[in-house]
Order: C-alpha cells, then sequence, then structure tokens
C-alpha cells in the first residue's frame, strides 16, 4: 500500500462523478493524508456545486458525510503555515494549495491533483525541488503499476 496526499480536486471526485472520479476512487485502497483545510475546501465545492443546480441540499449533506467517512488522516495546517506562506510567495499561486505542497513534502509522499493551475505552478517555478512530490491524477495508474509491492511511492 502506498501513501498519497489528496487534495480537494481529488478528495471531491470520490464523491461526485467526474472526469477520472474512476481514477481518484483508486486512491481509496491507499493510505491518504491531506491539511485539516481539505474539509473546508470540499463543502465550498459542494456548496458551489449547489449553488449551480448541480445538487441538491439532501445530495450535499450526503456527500459530505461520505467525505468525513474516507479515512483520510488529517494534518493540522498551523504548523505549516510559514512554509506554505513562503511557498504561496515563491510560487505566486494561492496559499491554500501549498499547505498541501508543504504536507507531501513533510510526509515524502506523492501529492495527486487534478488542478492544472497547481501542476503547471510547480513544474513552471520549483522545477525539480518539489516537481517530482506532485503526481496529475491522470498518472496515478503509472505510479500504481510501478509502486506494486512496494511500500513508499516517492
Amino acid at each position: 500500500m502506498s501513501r498519497f496526499v489528496v487534495d480537494a480536486s481529488v478528495a471531491i471526485k470520490w464523491v461526485v462523478p467526474e472526469a477520472q472520479s474512476e481514477l481518484a476512487v483508486r486512491l481509496l485502497d491507499h493510505s491518504l493524508a491531506a491539511p485539516d483545510l481539505l474539509g473546508p475546501e470540499c463543502a465550498n465545492i459542494i456548496w458551489k456545486k449547489v449553488a449551480r443546480g448541480e445538487l441538491d441540499a439532501a445530495e450535499a449533506e450526503t456527500i459530505a458525510a461520505a467525505l468525513e467517512a474516507s479515512g483520510v488522516a488529517l494534518h493540522a495546517t498551523w504548523p505549516l503555515l510559514p512554509h506554505a506562506t513562503a511557498m504561496a510567495c515563491e510560487l505566486g499561486h494561492p496559499a491554500y494549495d501549498c499547505f498541501y505542497l508543504c504536507l507531501a513534502e513533510r510526509l515524502q509522499a506523492p501529492l495527486v491533483t487534478a488542478d492544472s493551475r497547481l501542476m503547471s505552478a510547480v513544474r513552471n517555478k520549483l522545477s525539480g525541488r518539489l516537481a517530482g512530490l506532485v503526481l496529475p491524477l491522470a498518472e496515478l495508474p503509472v505510479r500504481l503499476s510501478g509502486a506494486s509491492g512496494t511500500s513508499g511511492g516517492a
């Protein structure tokens, strides 16, 4: 079993059918971690879907409960604050995403994301330093097939 950090762009796909949902669901068989802001970010995505008429309030509550029960190990954001702030300034990218990057760096576990803006920012501005820790969701099958029988990942 591999360990991964997941962000809201991936977690929401476990409970709301979207492109690449089938790939995201494969992660549920692994050890998963995220900063504790995963809940608020997912709640905001769910709220937006209700506001757009894609979900109703009852579905939103069911989806939120399913996310809560997903088994993701949540890590406090407060200890990551200085590093995430510095990283956000360096990347010129929203700090929220940088908390996920900092946790991936701390745990030495790949951050799986479907956020193309985040992937682009990391690859263009951080090059080798952290680029290897960011795993696009679309590339998950390759990582999982290469990780069979291993315990670490990156």
